[in-house]
This record gives structure tokens, C-alpha cells and sequence, in this order.
């Protein structure tokens, strides 16, 4: 009969065997466990698993000589407190979620803000179109002095409107029977 005590200890005995180089011992006194992916404490220099990496799991004796680097939030690039034992990422994410004084998901700016001066037309624009004959605003739509009927005088664009509606004829002649 295998236990399943035996069978994790023929797995860790055959790993060994097969790939004795691979991976690291917990540097934990009472864990021990072999991890592929060791994280290594940057205050003592010993390697752990997921399980004890940081200063409070493996009481590391270094943790008060480390530097304490208070986060700066990405936004509005303003210190993020941070208490002893929580994780600066969550304390960030937290910030920029409620007290984030540049939030773009709080900040109701008109994006569309320039209105087209064509009378009838409510459409608005996000950013200006200034008509070079009339100097008025308007959408993209109206944009061209012919779309808005440009009434400045003097516009070339307006005389040769009414000059090529003049030289088209209205109707089409009958042919005579």
C-alpha cells in the first residue's frame, strides 16, 4: 500500500535524481520545502518559497536596514502613504480608485465642445473649424463655405455658386415632334 506521504517523497527523491541542480530549498527553518521558483530576500540574501518571501513570513533580521520608499501614484504623482504589512500596489490601485485628485474616470470635461454656427445644425465638434471667408465655427459637415452658405461678401466661393446655377439650365428642352 503507498501512502501518499511515500509517494511525495518518491516524487521529490525521483526530482532529485533526475534534476539534482534544479530549483532551491525554503531557507525557512521549518519549511525546508524545495521550490523551482525561489524568490531571494533582498535584505538577507537567502532564498524562499512563495509561501515565506517576505520580511514578516520569515522574520528576516535585515528588513529594518532596507530603505522605506513610500509609492508615488502614476496620476497625479503624489506620495502614497503605505502601512507597515500592507502591499504598495494595493494601497495605489486604492488611491487612484477614491482619492486620486487626477482621476480620468472622475473628470467630466466636455470633450465635444465647438459648436457648428450653421443655423438648424446642433452638431459639435472637438476641435474648432474656422470657416476662412466668415471666421464662424462649424462642424465637419459644414465646414467648406458652399455647405454653410458662406454670406461674406466678396467670397469667391459664393459668387461662383450663383454664377454656376445661372449657366445650368433648370429644365431640359423638348424635342419637337
Amino acid at each position: 500500500m503507498v501512502t501518499l506521504k511515500s509517494a511525495s517523497c518518491f516524487l521529490n527523491t525521483s526530482l532529485k535524481m533526475e534534476f539534482p541542480d534544479l530549483g532551491k530549498h525554503c531557507s525557512e527553518k521549518t519549511c525546508k520545502q524545495l521550490d523551482f521558483l525561489p524568490v531571494t530576500c533582498d535584505a538577507c540574501k537567502q532564498d524562499f518559497c512563495k509561501d515565506h518571501f517576505t520580511f514578516a513570513a520569515h522574520e528576516c533580521p535585515f528588513a529594518f536596514k532596507k530603505d522605506i520608499q513610500v509609492p508615488v501614484c502614476p496620476l497625479c504623482n503624489s506620495p502614497v502613504p503605505v502601512k507597515k504589512g500592507e502591499l504598495p500596489d494595493v494601497v495605489v490601485g486604492e488611491h487612484m480608485d477614491q482619492d486620486c485628485k487626477s482621476n480620468p474616470g472622475r473628470s467630466h470635461e466636455k470633450i465635444f465642445t465647438y459648436r457648428c454656427s450653421k443655423e438648424g445644425c446642433k452638431r459639435k465638434e472637438m476641435l474648432q473649424v474656422v470657416c476662412d471667408e466668415c471666421h464662424s465655427n462649424f462642424c465637419i459637415r459644414h465646414r467648406h463655405p458652399l455647405d454653410h452658405g458662406c454670406k461674406q461678401r466678396g467670397c469667391p466661393h459664393q459668387q461662383s455658386r450663383v454664377e454656376s446655377k445661372a449657366m445650368t439650365p433648370t429644365t431640359a428642352p423638348q424635342p419637337a415632334h
